[in-house]
This record gives structure tokens, C-alpha cells and sequence, in this order.
């Protein structure tokens, strides 16, 4: 991975929130918007993925987390790619840990395939986190669970959706919640309508909300 986008928190820190970019973008995409939500002790971090060909997009390279074959949801899925991906996110969550950030004060993120990979990195992840944002976006080998899941069951998830998204279809977020309903005791769902594959003011709204509430101030 490139060097991440790291904007310091402005008074003392106690808090981090990782969030990670959709397909095609990089970690500047979304560091302003992440930097205007947050409270001034929380850190934020926009990791860019590494640049590789994607099937998908027939074999153009791009910052990608992995290869995404289909957007059929029975289609193949990228297992290697997805747990290596993986590794590299929970590598910038020990590392926040070594600095002093227990689990909990660390908030995971993302919208489309990175709001994919904050919520397999969070459910695969021994400890529990302070909660996942998920816009856009579904659960990666999702056959794979119950079993996979590594955190605990009360771990808070805010997952978003637009019910007019071409991209990562409406039915996707629909069925992600009811996999994740059918483990997790903590997850929210929220539809925003009319809205396609990107975010709202509304929807920022909702995110700050949450990182407020799952990271409050000490």
C-alpha cells in the first residue's frame, strides 16, 4: 500500500477511525469529508489500495483492495485477495493499538469495495472494534459465516445504502444486513432514496452520528 492519508487529531488523541476508499479512487477521496465529521481527538486514516488489474474492469489497472471479478452475487469472489487485503488492514489497526489506541477507540470505514473490506476486516478481527461504517457496500464471502466471524457479537455496525444504486444493487445491502442481523445483535440499516452510488448530506449526517456515539469523547 501507498502511504496513507493521515490527518492528526488537534487536541490529544484518543480515537482513530480508518476508513478505506471504493474501486478506482485513492485515500485523498475521502479525507476531507472523514476530517469534517470527526472530533478534534479522533485521528483519521485513508489508506490508498495497491494499483492492480481488475477483471472486471477487463484487466485496467487500478487502485483496487482485490480483484473483483462479477458483480453477480453468486459469482467467484477473490479469496486470496480479500483475506490479503485483509492483513494490510489489520496491520493499521496493531499499529494504532502499539501507539496507545485500545481496539475499541478504533472506528473502521468505507464506501463500495472498501466498505466490503472494513466489514470482513472487522468481523475477522480477534478483538472488537469500536464499530464499522459500511456505505455502498456488502459482505465478502459471506458463505463463509458464521464461521469466520472472529469479533464479538455487540459490535455496532451502521451500514448505508441507496435504494437507486446502479453500482453495488439495493438487494445487496438488503441481504448483507440480514446476514449480518442473523450474528451480530448491533447492526442498523439505513436506506436513502433515490440516492445512486455515492453518499449524501444526509447520509454524512448518519456517519456522524455514529462516530460520535461509538467514539465518544473520554
Amino acid at each position: 500500500m501507498a502511504t496513507p492519508v493521515v490527518l492528526a487529531a488537534t487536541v490529544k488523541h484518543t480515537s482513530t477511525l480508518i476508513f478505506l476508499h471504493g474501486l478506482g479512487d485513492t485515500g485523498q477521496g475521502w479525507a476531507s469529508a472523514m476530517g469534517a465529521l470527526r472530533q478534534p481527538y479522533v485521528k483519521v486514516i485513508c489508506p490508498t489500495a495497491p494499483t492492480m488489474p481488475v477483471t472486471l474492469n477487463a484487466g485496467f489497472r487500478m487502485p483496487s483492495w482485490f480483484d473483483l471479478k462479477t458483480l453477480d452475487e453468486s459469482g467467484p469472489e477473490d479469496d486470496q485477495g480479500i483475506k490479503t487485503a485483509t492483513k494490510q488492514i489489520h496491520a493499521l489497526i496493531e499499529n494504532e493499538i502499539s501507539s496507545g489506541i485500545p481496539a475499541n477507540r478504533i472506528l473502521l470505514g468505507g464506501f463500495s469495495q472498501g466498505g466490503a473490506l472494513a466489514l470482513y476486516s472487522a468481523l475477522t478481527y480477534p478483538q472488537r472494534v469500536a464499530g464499522v461504517v459500511a456505505l455502498s457496500a456488502w459482505l465478502p464471502l459471506n458463505k463463509t459465516f458464521p464461521a469466520s466471524k472472529k469479533t464479538a457479537d455487540d459490535i455496532p455496525i451502521l451500514q448505508c445504502h441507496g435504494d437507486c444504486d446502479p453500482v453495488v444493487p439495493y438487494k445487496w445491502g438488503q441481504m448483507t444486513a440480514s446476514v449480518l442481523k442473523s450474528m451480530l445483535k448491533n447492526v442498523e440499516f439505513k436506506t436513502y432514496r433515490g440516492l445512486m452510488h455515492t453518499s449524501s448530506d444526509e447520509e454524512l449526517r448518519d456517519i456522524k452520528q455514529f462516530i460520535d456515539k461509538y467514539l465518544p469523547n473520554l
